[in-house]
C-alpha cells in the first residue's frame, strides 16, 4: 500500500475558526450553493472564508471528467438549476464581494459545456451588485469556440482557464485535456476581447522539470496571458496522483521573478497558492 508523504512545515495551514469564517459558512449554505473550496479540500479555506470571500461552483458538484490530481466528484452529473445565477448573486450581495470568483464543474454533457450558466450568472451578479468584478474560471468547452464567445459576451473583467501541468504529463494529471487546446482557448479569449485579463495557473510537484515549466510560461506570455498563479500540488486523498516533489518557498519565489521578467502583469507564486487565491488583488494590480 502506498504511503502518502509526509507535508513539509512551509505547508502548514491555520484551522479554520473565527466569526467571519462561520458567516461565509452560513451563507453558502443559505443559497444552497457549491463552493470549490469545500469539494476540492482546498488548504485555504480557513483563510479565505475568514476574509469572507468564496469561490462558488456552478452546475453541481459531480464532474463529467475524472482527472487524477482533483478532488471533485466524478460521475452522472446534476441537472441544470435555472435558479442557481440568483442564488450566486444573493449570496455575492450578502457577503458584500467587491471580486468574485465563479468556477464549475466539467459538463462534457452539455452542447455549450455550461457556458450559458456563466453568463447568466455574470449578469445576474452584475444586476446585484453593480459595482462587482467578476472573474470565471473555465473548464475547456472541448474546444468549442461559441461556447467561448458565449462567456466572452458576457460581462466579465478576468477569464481564468488553468493549464495545470506541463504538457508531458498530461496523459497522466489530465487525461480528458489536451495542452494545446487550453492555449489555444486564452489566445482565441484575448484575440475576441482584448480588454479582458487572461489567467492560468499550474500546479508543481507532479514530476515537471523546470525547463518544461519555463516552457509553459514562454507559451502563455506569447498569446498575451496577464496573470499567473503557481502552486504546489496537494495529494487530496490515496486515490489520487501522489506528490512527486515538495517545492520549496524559495523555489516558487524564484519562478515569479522569472514570470514577471517575460512579461506577466502579475504573478501570485507560493506553496499554497490556488487559482482563486488573493484573486481581488490580481484585478487590483492589473
Amino acid at each position: 500500500m502506498e504511503v502518502r508523504r509526509r507535508h513539509p512545515p512551509w505547508l502548514k495551514v491555520r484551522a479554520p475558526v473565527g466569526d467571519e469564517f462561520f458567516a461565509t459558512r452560513r451563507t453558502v449554505k443559505e443559497w444552497k450553493l457549491h463552493t470549490v473550496c469545500e469539494e476540492a479540500r482546498c488548504p485555504n479555506i480557513g483563510e479565505c472564508w475568514a476574509h469572507g470571500t468564496a469561490t462558488f461552483m456552478l452546475l453541481g458538484d459531480v464532474c463529467t471528467r475524472n482527472c487524477g490530481f482533483c478532488a471533485v466528484k466524478h460521475g452522472r452529473p446534476l441537472s441544470v438549476d435555472p435558479e442557481e445565477p440568483r442564488r450566486v448573486a444573493g449570496a455575492v450581495s450578502a457577503l458584500g464581494l467587491r471580486h468574485v470568483v465563479i468556477t464549475s464543474v466539467d459538463r462534457d454533457d452539455l452542447p455549450d459545456g455550461g457556458a450559458s450558466q456563466f453568463a447568466r450568472t455574470a449578469e445576474a451578479i452584475k444586476e446585484t451588485v453593480p459595482g462587482c468584478s467578476v472573474e470565471v474560471l473555465i473548464p475547456d468547452f472541448q474546444g468549442n469556440e461559441a461556447s467561448l464567445r458565449t462567456v466572452l459576451e458576457a460581462p466579465i473583467d478576468v477569464l481564468n482557464h488553468n493549464v495545470e501541468t506541463v504538457p508531458r504529463l498530461y496523459k497522466r494529471v489530465r487525461p480528458g485535456a489536451r495542452y494545446e487546446r487550453s492555449l489555444e482557448l486564452l489566445d482565441r479569449a484575448k484575440r475576441i476581447r482584448p480588454d479582458v485579463r487572461t489567467k492560468t495557473g499550474l500546479m508543481l510537484g507532479l514530476g515537471e522539470e523546470l525547463a518544461e515549466v519555463l516552457g509553459v510560461l514562454r507559451d502563455l506570455v506569447a498569446i498575451r496571458c496577464d496573470i499567473l498563479t503557481l502552486g504546489q500540488y496537494l495529494q487530496p486523498t490515496a486515490r489520487h496522483l501522489p506528490v512527486v516533489r515538495y517545492v520549496p518557498p524559495e523555489e516558487f519565489a524564484e519562478l515569479r521573478k522569472e514570470a514577471l521578467a517575460m512579461g506577466f502583469r502579475y504573478v501570485e507564486s507560493g506553496p499554497l497558492v490556488r487559482s482563486s487565491y488573493h484573486a481581488w488583488l490580481h484585478v487590483a494590480n492589473t
